[in-house]
């Protein structure tokens, strides 16, 4: 069982928490987790540039000039590739498809990598409530400055929390999400990884029922 130190909202230890080894207890593989990004940014990738080929490009119906007795090269017609506006070979096209098949399972082995990763390296912590006396976003700073967190973090709460997202929306060192909407690409784009404590149980249910 791995063991994380939790904090109450004045940056003061409390003690440790027990977390779940199938969860936060996963030996970490680089080769893996890079495997998992790359796939997940080329699911993401829309492919925008579109070369015209010869069918595609304006004019050229006419045969440029007769096939022989002017000297020059045979030339079908200006819309060919070798022409000035002619048309693209193997140019990129918007149909290329990018996707990469990547497992459920997978996905959520790489996730659970770097969440031990991060508790390893005692960048994983845990936060015993946070109930401010207003939605204020200096508020949501001073309780990042109390706890001993890196620049960039990643707030993980139980369910959606309208109060506290417009606490930190516009703090850009900090990101809100769910238990059931983490995933691997907020963990590693982010220093810490703080879990609200009611958060901890709410994601270990989710993933024990997956």
């Amino acid at each position: 069982m791995a063991s994380v130190k939790v904090y109450n909202q004045e940056g003061k230890q409390t003690g440790e928490l027990e977390l779940n080894s199938k969860f936060f207890g996963v030996k970490p593989d680089t080769a893996f987790i890079h495997e998992i990004v790359v796939a997940q940014a080329a699911n993401r990738r829309n492919p925008i540039a579109n070369a015209k080929t010869r069918g595609e490009v304006a004019g050229g119906g006419k045969k440029p000039w007769k096939q022989k007795g002017t000297g020059r090269a045979r030339q079908g017609s200006i819309r060919s590739p070798q022409w000035v506006g002619g048309g693209i070979t193997f140019g990129p096209r918007k149909e290329r498809n990018f996707s990469v098949k990547v497992n459920r399972k997978a996905k959520q082995k790489a996730l659970f990598m770097a969440l031990t990763d991060r508790v390893n390296d005692q960048r994983l912590l845990v936060l015993e409530s946070f109930t401010p006396a207003e939605p204020k976003t200096k508020l949501a700073v001073e309780l990042m400055k109390k706890l001993p967190v890196y620049r960039k973090v990643l707030m993980v709460v139980p369910k959606s929390d309208p109060s506290l997202m417009r606490m930190v929306r516009n703090l850009q060192n900090i990101k809100l999400v769910t238990a059931n909407t983490i995933n691997l690409e907020d963990v590693l784009g982010y220093q810490t990884t703080l879990f609200m404590k009611e958060a901890v149980p709410a994601f270990e249910k989710i993933y024990n029922q997956a």
